[in-house]
């Protein structure tokens, strides 16, 4: 079960006008289950997008880091979704299978082939089904143009689960100069999770207006302070990818300007839907009974806080530790020693589970009681923190624990 995680209810979910979503049944691995997602975009509208550093990415993001090159962020018009299937591993052929999807929803459509982005998340290094996925299509583009219902975007977090418990989506409303504004997102993701990026599908719509010139950097800076914050067990995908869009249809005047009032406002309110779907895939972790915030304080700069804080969240001793309620927590602190800071002083090192002072000065903290730590460790939350004491600098990675259930899940992954 996930860690106080529910799903979404979707009269809690705004609609984003200038995005349609449809979602159909095309049986690219099971039958009977959505497993194919069409946003329809209005023209004008902005779009930009990160994806996976793993060098063996997949067809599907190489072929939208083209269509992206080629038709400019205001050109594109659609996305496409399977899921069951990857197309990674997949060579030429899975090359060519990618942008004959993006035509055949081209055709449906009536834009052009690189007007599309295509997004597949599955098994790996099997074949797409690209003849399942043309035949659902119609399907698929006919729910999208039939209305804009809420339900649609709780429909297609859905339709793009794999692994997943709980479908999760987020929304937001704001004000910009007296025009109600509206954010939602959805996203997939429940294991092969480690930052920049990791196994998950991500994408957030908004209905402002944002100059063309400020959409990439402000997915790169929402995808830092949210997608590329999570761990669940170390594994970089080869097909992750987040896409921001907006629209420009709610009738505020275009941000263009990030340092204004209007710009924080919108970034943040971004933001936060952005950082409650990454949340979302460590709550629903593959097999996860523990939520753990890292945070690593009095580092001389951020990266090396987040040094520490992935060498704790990496480590497999650190997470089955946690599953099992045992505050071995001298694991953590190896952790921390094996970050890779090569001048890192161990007597100015300071550890606190949740409120607990466990070591000091590099040793265990002369108050510290095992008993105080194991009323921390069973809890399903937990907040443990590292201060350095090289700095002023800290950041903040979430994770979970490790147990035997995601073992059984990824060994009969393809069963």
């Amino acid at each position: 079960m996930p860690v106080n995680l529910q799903a979404p209810d979707s009269a809690q979910l705004h609609p984003v006008a200038g995005v349609r979503i449809g979602v159909a049944e095309a049986g690219i691995r099971k039958a009977g289950r959505k497993d194919l997602t069409v946003f329809a975009l209005d023209a004008g509208s902005q779009v930009a997008g990160v994806f996976t550093q793993n060098r063996f990415c997949a067809a599907p993001v190489q072929v939208c880091r083209e269509h992206l090159e080629q038709s400019g962020q205001g050109g594109i018009r659609a996305l496409v979704i399977n899921t069951g299937n990857a197309n990674a591993g997949t060579g030429e052929e899975g090359l060519a299978r990618a942008r004959a999807t993006c035509a055949a929803l081209a055709r449906l459509l009536h834009i052009a082939p690189e007007q599309a982005l295509p997004f597949s998340t599955g098994v790996i290094m099997e074949p797409l089904p690209v003849e399942r996925i043309t035949a659902g299509l119609p399907n698929a583009v006919a729910d999208a143009l039939a209305d804009a219902a809420p339900a649609h975007w709780l429909r297609a977090a859905e339709g793009i689960m794999t692994t997943d418990t709980v479908p999760k989506a987020a929304s937001r409303q704001i004000t910009l100069g007296g025009k109600a504004v509206h954010i939602t997102g959805i996203c997939k993701g429940a294991g092969m999770i480690r930052p920049n990026m990791a196994t998950m599908l991500g994408f957030v719509a908004t209905d402002a207006a944002i100059a063309p010139a400020l959409m990439q950097p402000l997915t790169r800076q929402l995808a830092e302070a949210s997608f590329n914050r999570i761990s669940v067990d170390g594994d970089t995908s080869t097909n992750d990818s987040f896409i921001v869009i907006a629209t420009g249809k709610a009738g505020s005047a275009p941000i263009a300007a990030p340092d204004s009032p209007e710009g924080r406002l919108l970034a943040e309110a971004m933001t936060d839907v952005a950082r409650q779907l990454a949340q979302a895939i460590v709550r629903d972790g593959e097999g996860a009974t523990k939520f753990i915030t890292l945070r690593v304080e009095g580092g001389r700069d951020g990266a090396e806080c987040r040094k520490v804080a992935y060498a704790i969240a990496h480590s497999p001793l650190v997470k089955t530790a946690f599953f099992a309620s045992d505050p071995n927590l001298g694991r953590i602190l190896a952790a921390v020693g094996y970050a890779g800071i090569a001048d890192l002083d161990q007597t100015r090192i300071e550890l606190y589970l949740d409120d607990v002072h466990v070591a000091t000065r590099g040793g265990r903290h002369p108050a510290y009681r095992e008993e105080d730590g194991q009323r921390v460790m069973k809890q399903a939350e937990i907040t443990v923190r590292v201060h350095l004491g090289r700095g002023s600098a800290s950041d903040t990675v979430w994770t979970c624990d490790l147990s035997h259930e995601y073992v059984s899940i990824n060994a009969d992954y393809r069963s």
